[in-house]
């Protein structure tokens, strides 16, 4: 059985047959999946995903692009929201320093830190988004020793994921990882020890290969645990295993 631990279900991509792809994963060999939020109203829509599918649960959270215009009280609602017993985690939350019309750095640094003291009161894990702002990233998450987390998607160096491990927080990969440029991320899970490492889609983005420039669900995570047996010279089943148990007891599931 495998987890995907990061998949929008929310998404418009879905919409002509989210109930259809969802119904059919327990029968696919995934038998979990995480639905992360990036702002109030879709950490609601992952929380009712949650709700109608007893495999799916749900993570609350404000994303880096979204952090602009925000209601006064929205760390009260994100607060709110992981008293429901399928939330898991408050995410998806970090920086993002890609697009040049994102919220101002500033700003994406404090929503970031509110989001991680709020993590450490309710003593739940945070789901981080990391993209193109490693260094500033790094130093807000070594500023809360308290809490601990995932980068889902790891896209960093070999040096910052070193630092991550020893702070205890997990990596994630998603179908990327089996792309001809991934050379940065394989030497990362080449050092990894297997019990740092998650699996997850990104759903609907990143779709691995051989199926890139198509649509992703999590039907296709087993390409990415399949992806990181072959780098650790094991069996696909003993990474799906693995994985699943990293999974669930980080985002303390019981199965």
């Amino acid at each position: 059985m495998l987890f995907d631990t990061h998949a929008h279900y929310y998404s418009e991509a879905f919409d002509p047959d989210r109930d259809e792809v969802l119904s059919a994963l327990p029968a696919a060999g995934v038998g979990l999946v995480l639905c992360p939020g990036c702002d109030l109203p879709t950490s609601r829509q992952s929380i009712d995903l949650a709700e109608r599918y007893p495999h799916v649960y749900a993570a609350a959270g404000v994303h880096p692009e979204d952090a602009l215009g925000l209601p006064a009280d929205w760390l009260d609602q994100v607060a709110a929201m992981t008293r429901h017993p399928k939330v898991k985690a408050i995410g998806e939350i970090g920086l993002d320093y890609y697009w040049k019309d994102n919220p101002p750095r500033e700003l994406q640094q404090k929503v970031f830190a509110r989001q991680l003291e709020l993590a450490a009161e309710l003593d739940l894990p945070v789901i981080v988004h990391d993209r193109e702002a490693h260094q500033d990233c790094l130093e807000v998450v070594r500023a809360h020793p308290e809490v601990r987390g995932v980068y889902h998607c790891y896209s960093g160096s070999l040096e910052d994921a070193k630092v991550l491990v020893k702070l205890g927080w997990m990596l994630s990969f998603t179908g990327v990882i089996t792309y001809k440029n991934a050379r940065k991320a394989l030497e990362v899970i080449e050092w990894l020890p297997m019990d740092r490492i998650m699996v997850e889609t990104d759903s609907p983005y990143l779709t691995p290969e051989p199926f890139r420039g198509k649509r992703n669900d999590s039907g296709k995570v087993h390409l990415v645990a399949e992806a990181i047996a072959r780098v650790k010279g094991m069996d696909p089943e003993e990474a799906a295993r693995i994985t699943l148990e990293n999974g669930t007891r980080f985002f303390r599931i019981e199965i």
